[in-house]
C-alpha cells in the first residue's frame, strides 16, 4: 500500500434495494487517500459483489473492482472516441436494430483487439503510422479506394505502399 491509505467498510448479505424480491448482495466501500508526489487525493469507491467480503480479501476485492472499472472506462472511451461511433448509431430503427448495430460494433472492436494483440502484420501496419488515429483513418481510406479481398494485402499495402499489394481500385 506504500504511502496510500485505504479505509474499508463492508456488509454481507443485504438486499440491493427495498423491493421485497430484491437479491441479496455484499457491499464494499473504500475511502482511498492516495499520494502522488506531494499531492494527496481522497476518493470514495463502492462496489457490490457476490463474493463474501472478509478482512482477509477486502484489499484484493478493492484492487479487482478498480481494475475492472479502469478496463470498462478505457473500453467505452475507445468505443466512443476512437472511430467506432458508439453513441451515434444506437437510437435508430425499430425493434432490435439498435441492438444489432451495437453488437456489430462490439464484434468489430473484438476483431480489432485480437488483431492488435496477435497479428504481427496488423501491428506493423499500426506502427507505420504516427498515431492510432492516423492508422484508422488510413485504413478507412483504403476501404474507400480499393476493393479489399485479403487482409494481408491490406496491411502490406499500409506498411510497404499500395504498389506492393494486389489491390483492385474501387470503381463504384
Amino acid at each position: 500500500m506504500g504511502k496510500n491509505n485505504y479505509t474499508f467498510r463492508y456488509i454481507n448479505n443485504v438486499p440491493i434495494n427495498d423491493n421485497k424480491e430484491a437479491p441479496n448482495v455484499n457491499f464494499l466501500e473504500c475511502i482511498a487517500e492516495e499520494v502522488k508526489g506531494k499531492t494527496t487525493t481522497k476518493k470514495v469507491f463502492t462496489w457490490i459483489t457476490s463474493h463474501k467480503i472478509t478482512n482477509n480479501n477486502v484489499y484484493e476485492l478493492m484492487l479487482g473492482g478498480r481494475a475492472r472499472w479502469k478496463i470498462e472506462n478505457e473500453t467505452f472511451n475507445t468505443l466512443k472516441n476512437q472511430g467506432y461511433q458508439f453513441e451515434h448509431n444506437f437510437g435508430h430503427g425499430k425493434k432490435n436494430l439498435h441492438t444489432i448495430f451495437a453488437m456489430t460494433m462490439m464484434l468489430a472492436f473484438l476483431v480489432d483487439q485480437i488483431q492488435e494483440a496477435a497479428c504481427g502484420l496488423f501491428q506493423a501496419a499500426m506502427e507505420s503510422q504516427e498515431t492510432r488515429r492516423d492508422f484508422w483513418e488510413l485504413l478507412r481510406s483504403f476501404f474507400r479506394v480499393y476493393l479489399i479481398s485479403d487482409w494481408d494485402d491490406l496491411f502490406n499495402s499500409i506498411v510497404h505502399g499500395p504498389k506492393n499489394a494486389e489491390l483492385i481500385a474501387n470503381s463504384a
